[in-house]
């Protein structure tokens, strides 16, 4: 029986894998979800914690694999949540997050999609989209989509409808899709 997909998106993130298979249909990448519980570290950096989960994920399917991994950069808060955002959110929430940002609310969003196959190995996309932390948390969306409003709009991406066609997580999967066309 023929696969089914071109690559499989391991997450345990049903939303996450929505929005990636979404978008990669755009660019006529069929994706696959691979539910699964991935090694999470503690790192400075996203794309360390990417590349791990994704070379965890290749351990446990052997079939091409993508993972996505993102964080909320706050400026006043000195980067903070940045890659803890998954923790961070688990504990404090939007909630938390409104509680601690002040004046200065400038942020932005981090998205690193990392692939892994028996051929290239472990290769990284990276994306940022800037913005701000609104004052109190708007739409129906899920993780910090209601706190975060992309510079040039007025609604967080909870709200907007082209969500898909601007986010951090749209522009690093763009990347992976402009290689995975041409690998």
């Amino acid at each position: 029986m023929p696969m089914s997909y071109d690559v499989l998106f391991a997450s345990s993130n049903r939303n996450k894998f929505n929005e990636a298979k979404n978008i990669l249909s755009n660019y006529g990448i069929n994706l696959g979800f691979f539910k699964s519980r991935l090694k999470e570290i503690q790192a400075e950096s996203i794309k360390q914690i990417a590349a791990l989960k994704v070379n965890d994920a290749y351990r446990q399917c052997h079939k091409p694999v993508i993972v996505e991994d993102a964080g909320l950069f706050i400026e006043s808060l000195n980067g903070f949540p940045g890659p803890f955002s998954s923790y961070v959110f688990k504990t404090i929430g939007n909630s938390g997050i409104l509680r601690l940002v002040r004046t200065n609310r400038k942020a932005q969003f981090q998205s690193v999609v990392a692939y892994c196959d028996d051929k290239f190995g472990v290769v990284l996309f990276d994306a940022k989209v800037e913005g701000k932390i609104s004052k109190n948390s708007r739409g129906n969306g899920w993780g910090y989509d209601p706190v975060f409003i992309p510079t040039g709009q007025t609604k967080t991406f909870a709200m907007i409808s082209n969500k898909n066609e601007i986010s951090h997580r749209y522009k690093a999967l763009k990347k992976f899709s402009n290689w995975f066309a041409y690998r």
